[in-house]
């Protein structure tokens, strides 16, 4: 009976839709899976967490934030916590393992702080004053409402401070290198003296004059951060933290679920608009997200014109034969070759090829510096453009073949051109596929890291792709991006255990910028493929 009832399930085919549904369910978990786990460590990365103040049996005290527990090695039943301790300046380490069975007392004290520097990351203890210089100012109980509007002063002083170095010494920087450039390319013509070099030295020494007074003005901005926390920490030493270097101030035992979620959503706003510190583990990551965005829609505007004139090409103008079929081949084989191979390709022909060659064309007074080149955002979406194609013309390809020759035949029937039947017939038929394309084209391009690292992406870079100084638009910068973020922080980071929730959390980022790229393609495609219907396409 069950070798009849297996030749039936054989035979009827039911066997195969069970395998192919259990081979999807298993897909669907395992992508699941993954979204899940990565959400459930990078959202968590935010929340504010209780801090312990743990009495340990060798008389030492640790106050800090427990993040994870798991059984000893070796010791059955045994368990031992991980506790971020923060003061790494004082400790020289983050985090600390401490087993259970140490632990004699641990209590959660509602006045212990968490204080988010610039550098060294988070410092744990108890306010005990706030101070001006020498002079304290507030104390004891007095200390905790007196330490915001000192800190929302200093943090003024320091955006102050930030904009003069940024945006002014900034502009005086680049007009002092644009005169040194005019100088040396008057040098390279023979001229070394006359009215216009004159002319250009005064420039100079304005501008050198303009400097002198934005630094003065920031010495006595700098001469006024002298307002500062003075913190009680764990092992009793009192610490003075400038209020200067001073991010965020918690106390996360005393708050509501209102003020745990205000904190999560201000960490959270950090996060996407703010600039990364401590070596890319905290901070914001705003840089990547626009360098990572700006480099897929340049990509997207490369590979689409050239991907679909290809297609095009092969299915409506080329004669089939051997050479089409070769080149179809050649195509399908590109989109298999490893991504860095096109790095190489990228710095060998765009940078040093054609970047070299305009530099000595156009821009000979900056040399040896290069201008163009050098790894940048032009050519890293040219390299990403160039991997991307094959997936772009294949679509398109795919498209073409579908559109039914009666649509081309009737068109020239009614006297249109070739060139009118393809522009106004078969391309509003095949824009779908070419949309099908460029989805998985971004979706690649988005994730690829290997031949960014060789064309133009960098863990920090200075200034953004786009800014205020003309011509607004600096294709030639370095930027940076998600995927190399990513890497960057998880494998390249000397602070492991400080880096991992960064990684996550900036994954998660990763996922939404492509998941939003790609829904913004469909809906796009959707909204074409209602006007075809409508039109009878």
């Amino acid at each position: 009976m069950r070798r009849e009832g297996s030749g039936g399930l054989w035979r009827s085919g039911d066997l195969f839709v069970w395998l192919s549904g259990g081979a999807l369910a298993l897909a669907l978990l395992m992508v699941a899976g993954l979204v899940g786990l990565v959400a459930a460590h990078g959202l968590a990365y935010f929340w504010p967490r209780q801090v312990e103040h743990l009495a340990l049996a060798d008389g030492t005290v640790v106050l800090g934030e427990v993040v994870e527990r798991e059984a000893m090695p070796g010791s059955a039943g045994a368990y031992r916590i991980k506790v971020k301790q923060g003061n790494r300046d004082l400790t020289g380490q983050d985090f600390r393992w401490i087993p259970e069975a140490l632990i004699v007392t641990r209590t959660r004290p509602r006045e212990a702080m968490v204080v988010e520097r610039r550098e060294w990351g988070h410092l744990y203890g108890t306010l005990r004053a706030v101070a001006d210089g020498e002079r304290i100012v507030a104390q004891g109980p007095q200390a905790w409402p007196a330490l915001f509007p000192a800190l929302r002063e200093a943090q003024a002083l320091v955006a102050r401070i930030r904009r003069l170095e940024r945006v002014e010494v900034g502009a005086i920087n680049r007009r002092q290198e644009r005169i040194r450039l005019a100088l040396r390319r008057l040098e390279l013509r023979g001229v070394r003296a006359g009215p216009e070099v004159d002319r250009l030295h005064a420039e100079a020494a304005a501008w050198q004059a303009r400097y002198e007074a934005v630094r003065a003005e920031v010495e006595r901005l700098r001469a006024r951060q002298t307002a500062a926390a003075i913190v009680t920490v764990a092992d009793g030493r009192e610490v003075r933290v400038p209020l200067a270097q001073v991010v965020r101030v918690v106390r996360p035992n005393a708050l509501s679920w209102a003020g745990r979620l205000r904190v999560y959503g201000s960490r959270l706003w950090e996060f996407f608009t703010a600039e990364p510190r401590e070596a890319n583990t905290e901070g914001g990551v705003f840089p990547a997200i626009f360098g990572t965005v700006l480099m897929v829609l340049l990509m997207t505007v490369v590979v689409t014109p050239l991907g679909v004139l290809a297609a095009l090409y092969l299915r409506e103008y080329a004669r089939q034969g051997p050479f089409t079929s070769a080149v179809r081949i050649a195509v399908n084989n590109l989109a298999g070759v490893p991504s860095i191979v096109f790095g190489v390709f990228g710095v060998g022909f765009f940078i040093y090829l054609v970047g070299g060659t305009l530099d000595r064309l156009f821009f000979p007074e900056a040399l040896p510096t290069p201008t163009l080149g050098t790894g940048g955002l032009l050519w890293a979406s040219l390299t990403l453009a160039l991997l991307t194609v094959p997936v772009v013309i294949v679509a398109t390809e795919e498209g073409l073949a579908a559109v039914p020759p009666g649509m081309r035949e009737a068109a020239l029937a009614l006297g249109a051109t070739r060139l009118e039947t393809t522009v106004r017939v078969v391309l509003p038929a095949v824009l779908p596929s070419i949309l099908t394309g460029l989805i998985l084209a971004m979706a690649r391009a988005a994730g690829e890291v290997a031949p960014l690292m060789l064309t133009g992406v960098v863990k920090l870079a200075p200034a953004l792709p786009v800014d205020g100084t003309p011509p607004f638009v600096h294709l030639e910068r370095k930027f940076m991006h998600l995927g190399f973020h990513i890497y960057d922080v998880g494998f390249q980071s000397p602070n492991v255990d400080a880096a991992r929730p960064m990684v996550f959390a900036t994954t998660l980022l990763l996922l939404g910028v492509v998941i939003c790229l790609n829904l913004f393609a469909i809906a796009l495609r959707a909204r074409l493929r209602r006007r075809l219907v409508v039109a009878g396409v």
